[in-house]
C-alpha cells in the first residue's frame, strides 16, 4: 500500500461518506445504478432519483423487464437520457448473456452498454473489493493537482499518464474503501473551485499546492463558442389534452415524449398535415433557452387550439393526447416538462 493511499484511507476512516444509500449493501446492481446516475451529476441531486428508481426496479430482472417509457420516466429530470437507455439495455444483456448475474470480469462489464473502464473499475472495486483503478472527474482533479500534470485530461497523452498514475496509487488491499475515499476526496475537499487544501490529507506533497497553482489543474478544455440553435414547438390543445410525440431513439431526448417541432411549415399547414384539422387560435409564448453540453437551444413555444382528436391523432406508441392532470406517459424532456407545467397553470386559471 502506497503512502499516498495510506493517507487517503486514514482520512476516509475519519471523514469519508459511509451512509450513502448505494453503500448499504455490497451488491453490484445498486452500485452500478448509482455510478451511472452520478456521471455528470452531483450526489445530492442523485439520492432521491436513486431511491425512487430502486423502489421501482430493485434488481436487474425488474429493470430488464420494465418498459423503456417507465425507465425514462424515472430518469426525467436527471438529464443525459442516453444513460437510462444504456442502463436498460445493459440489464437486458445481463439477463440474456450472463444468466441474470452481474459479470465477473472487467472486460465483460466494459462490454455492457454505457460502461467504460472507470465505471467498470468502480463497480467491481466497490462491490467486490477487486483491484481496479478508476479515473472519474473527481479522481482526475486530485491526481492532476497532486502530481501537477498539465494539459486537458481529454487529450490522449494526458489521459494515458493519469491512468498510469491511478494504477500506481491504487493499493493492494482495501481497494473498495480507497475507491470511495479518493472519489470523496475530490468531491468534498479537492473541489473545482475553493478547494479545502488545509484539510487535505495529501497536501504535504501536493505539487500544485506547493506552487500555489491548485486551481490551474486540471487543464481546461480548449474553449469553443457554443453554437445557438432554434426550434419552434407546438402545444396543440384539444378537449383539455396536449398532443405529444415520442422522439426517435437517436439524437437529443431519444425515446422521450416531447412536443412536436414545427420545422419549416406554418402552424396551419402542420395542423392540416399532422392532425387533419385546422388551427382555431394561436398564442406564441416567450422563448425558452435550454443548454446542452455542446450547444444552446432556443425554443419558441406556440400554443394552438385545435378541434377534437381525429383519426391521425389517436394514441399510439409514437403519439398521444396527454391530459395535464394525469401522470405522464413516460419520460419527458426537462424543457418540455416546464412548458407543460406552465400550460397546466394557465389552463387552471382559465377554469
Amino acid at each position: 500500500m502506497t503512502d499516498f493511499s495510506d493517507r487517503v484511507l486514514s482520512w476516509f476512516d475519519a471523514c469519508g461518506r459511509k451512509d450513502l444509500p448505494w453503500q448499504q449493501r455490497k451488491d453490484p446492481y445498486p452500485i452500478w445504478v448509482s455510478e451511472i446516475m452520478l456521471q455528470q451529476t452531483q450526489v445530492q441531486t442523485v439520492i432521491p432519483f436513486f431511491q425512487r428508481f430502486m423502489q421501482s426496479f430493485p434488481d436487474v430482472a425488474s429493470l430488464a423487464s420494465a418498459n423503456q417509457d417507465d425507465v425514462l420516466h424515472h430518469w426525467s429530470g436527471l438529464g443525459y437520457y442516453a444513460r437510462a437507455r444504456n442502463l436498460h439495455r445493459a440489464a437486458k444483456a445481463i439477463m440474456t448473456e450472463h444468466g441474470g448475474t452481474f459479470p465477473e470480469s472487467i472486460d465483460d462489464v466494459m462490454a455492457l452498454p454505457g460502461i467504460g473502464r472507470s465505471t467498470a473499475g468502480a463497480i467491481l472495486s466497490l462491490a467486490r473489493n477487486e483491484r481496479h483503478p478508476i479515473l472519474d472527474g473527481n479522481v482526475k482533479r486530485v491526481l492532476t493537482r497532486h502530481a501537477a500534470i498539465g494539459g486537458w485530461p481529454g487529450k490522449t497523452a494526458v489521459m494515458k499518464t493519469l491512468w498510469e498514475l491511478a494504477e500506481q496509487r491504487t493499493p493492494q488491499s482495501r481497494v473498495g474503501d480507497y475507491t470511495q475515499a479518493i472519489m470523496d476526496l475530490g468531491a468534498t475537499l479537492c473541489t473545482r473551485s475553493k478547494p479545502d487544501c488545509a484539510s487535505c490529507p495529501v497536501r504535504v506533497d501536493c505539487k500544485a499546492y506547493a506552487a500555489d497553482s491548485v486551481t490551474e489543474y486540471p487543464g481546461r478544455k480548449p474553449k469553443k463558442e457554443k453554437p445557438l440553435r432554434n426550434t419552434t414547438m407546438l402545444l396543440a390543445r384539444a378537449d383539455g389534452r396536449v398532443y405529444l410525440e415520442r422522439r426517435p431513439e437517436a439524437g437529443i431526448w431519444g425515446g422521450l415524449w416531447s412536443l412536436p417541432e414545427l420545422g419549416e411549415r406554418s402552424v396551419e399547414n402542420w395542423c392540416e398535415d399532422e392532425l387533419e384539422t385546422t388551427a382555431k387560435a394561436t398564442e406564441p409564448w416567450q422563448t425558452l433557452r435550454h443548454s446542452f453540453s455542446h450547444y444552446d437551444l432556443d425554443i419558441q413555444p406556440i400554443v394552438v387550439r385545435v378541434d377534437a382528436p381525429l383519426r391521425k391523432v389517436a394514441d399510439s406508441d409514437r403519439t398521444t393526447w396527454y391530459r395535464l392532470d394525469e401522470p405522464p406517459p413516460g419520460g419527458i424532456a426537462a424543457p418540455v416538462r416546464k412548458l407543460l407545467d406552465h400550460l397546466h397553470t394557465e389552463s387552471t386559471k382559465e377554469e
